[in-house]
């Protein structure tokens, strides 16, 4: 019989230590794009910024929110190709603080190019977009065809 030195628990090697580290890492990529306010390093996604939306669907139009503080309306592009809503704009970096030591800087800048994918195809020529107080309001009334339909059907 052959004798096996004795080894604490957590010496043992584990197969599936190294795919939990794995999916650990995993993890924190793709919360990290989440987290925009976050202390750490992000990695891959460090300097990249894109407003936040909110998107309603109602029976004639798809409504969107964005925010996107800081910035004129003319340096603001949205356009709409089918059902995909495009946002894209740059923001500058304020260039007055020569002699100011930075302790901290949270704010974004610089460009960003957003694409959402719409609930429904839209009708682009009849856009109305609004851009007060830093939030970019969107109004896209859908297409006829995209428009749910009610059918009355006769019971016999």
């Amino acid at each position: 019989m052959a004798l096996i030195p004795w080894r604490p628990r957590e010496m043992w090697w584990d197969p599936f230590r190294d795919l939990e580290a794995i999916q650990n890492e995993m993890n924190r990529l793709f919360d990290s794009s989440l987290l925009r306010w976050s202390d750490r390093d992000v990695g891959l996604l460090e300097g990249a910024w894109s407003p936040a939306v909110d998107i309603y669907d109602s029976k004639g139009n798809v409504m969107v929110k964005a925010d996107i503080p800081g910035m004129k309306k003319d340096e603001i592009e949205v356009s709409v190709n089918k059902d995909i809503l495009i946002i894209k704009g740059e923001k500058k970096q304020e260039k007055e603080t020569k002699e100011k030591d930075f302790v901290r800087t949270e704010r974004f800048y610089g460009s960003f190019n957003r694409a959402i994918r719409l609930p429904a195809e839209v009708d682009a020529s009849k856009v109305n977009a609004t851009y007060k107080n830093g939030v970019l309001e969107l109004v896209l009334p859908k297409k006829e065809e995209a428009k749910p339909k009610q059918l009355k059907i006769d019971i016999k």
